[in-house]
């Protein structure tokens, strides 16, 4: 499983970044911020989005879908069958970018998430955050939780 996360939340990293730039032309698609992107897309769109995830799941895992039987194949976690150029045929290799995709991930689950919470309190995009920083001006007792009761 934190294979899977940290590669999903590579890919969402670059996606947070890359959206600011460049998207669809069209209104629904502009929002540069993507904590409120996300709830502009249309139903229809989101459904189709899931039952992708839900088939590519289903399929990368032979159907098997429990714990039990997930791996009765063989493969190990996260072997999808997919080295184009090749770089698992050396051991040694093979070991040093499995524990360098693992490196990443992990820094990846911590930069999305720090992303997220930065776009949802400040309500700008992280480029344009880094360029243009505006600090925020709500008292942070509006935030609840843990960051309200700290007294600030």
């Amino acid at each position: 499983a934190e294979l899977k996360h940290g590669r999903v939340c590579m890919l969402a990293s670059l996606g947070c970044l890359v959206q600011e730039v460049i998207h669809l032309p069209s209104e629904a698609t502009s929002n540069p911020v993507a904590s409120e992107a996300f709830f502009q897309v249309p139903s229809g769109g989101l459904w189709q989005i899931f039952t992708a995830i839900g088939i590519i799941e289903h399929v990368s895992n032979g159907f098997n879908m429990s714990g039990d039987t997930m791996f009765k194949s063989g493969r190990a976690a996260g072997d999808l069958g997919f080295d184009p150029l090749s770089l698992g045929n050396n051991p040694a290799t093979r070991a040093k970018y499995e524990l360098a995709e693992v490196t990443h991930g992990r820094a990846a689950m911590m930069g999305l998430s720090g992303m997220i919470h930065q776009m949802i309190v400040s309500k700008q995009p992280v480029i344009d955050q880094l360029l243009h920083f505006e600090p925020a001006t709500f008292p942070m007792s509006t935030l609840g939780g843990a960051a309200g009761n700290l007294g600030y």
